[in-house]
């Protein structure tokens, strides 16, 4: 379905998620007060791409501020105003005029994907950190002063970074040795933010095996 919103709002250039090349359409918007956001979402709702289109042209200016507001990172707004548009084309029909506007609808989709996104990030950073202060410190637990034992886990760790593959262990260094977001490292390696975060939660995973 993303792929289907991409080409939906192409004549926009909506890049999948994660890229760095998303670029804003055109604006071709008209004053607030005379479009008709509940006819549009109506409209996408029966599957009019062009409706989903339109709606876009309106308001995605207006909408990445909100998220960036949110968000503070340009690029996570980007991503998060293309995930936004994906949900208002699969959830258009559960938009009911009766409970508040189109226009508010639409307001509200983005701003709940923006604060999904900062709980998921803020739960992936505290468990990142988490599990790699358990893979640098594996053996000084047992004894803190044993500098044999301390260098021999951080071999050990080598090693196992080692058997990853380049995506998995390219992303993990720049996470935590250069201290890169996901999005930093997505734009680093041209490479959808998605994949970027599957790299280091596998990546991490395959660490916690070869390190037990």
């Amino acid at each position: 379905m993303s792929a289907i919103i991409g080409r939906t709002i192409a004549t926009g250039h909506v890049a999948p998620t994660g890229q760095s090349d998303f670029r804003l359409p055109p604006i071709l918007s008209i004053d607030s007060s005379v479009f008709d956001y509940d006819a549009a979402l109506q409209a996408v709702a029966a599957g009019d791409r062009h409706a989903l289109q339109r709606l876009y042209q309106q308001e995605s200016r207006y909408l990445l501020g909100v998220a960036l507001r949110i968000v503070r990172q340009r690029q996570v707004a980007e991503d998060i105003l293309h995930d936004a548009f994906v949900n208002i084309w699969t959830r258009a029909a559960g938009f009911d005029a009766a409970r508040g506007t189109g226009r508010g609808w639409i307001y509200s989709v983005v701003r709940h994907q923006a604060l999904n996104a900062m709980r998921v990030r803020e739960r992936e950073v505290a468990a990142d950190e988490e599990t790699v202060e358990a893979l640098l410190h594996t053996n000084q637990a047992h004894d803190a002063g044993d500098a044999f034992e301390i260098n021999a886990s951080l071999g050990q760790l080598n090693d196992c970074l080692a058997h990853l593959d380049g995506a998995k262990r390219t992303s993990i260094l720049y996470a935590y040795v250069d201290g890169c977001s996901h999005s930093e490292i997505a734009a680093r390696l041209k490479a959808p933010l998605g994949s970027v975060k599957a790299w280091i939660k596998r990546g991490l995973s395959a660490l916690r095996e070869c390190m037990a």
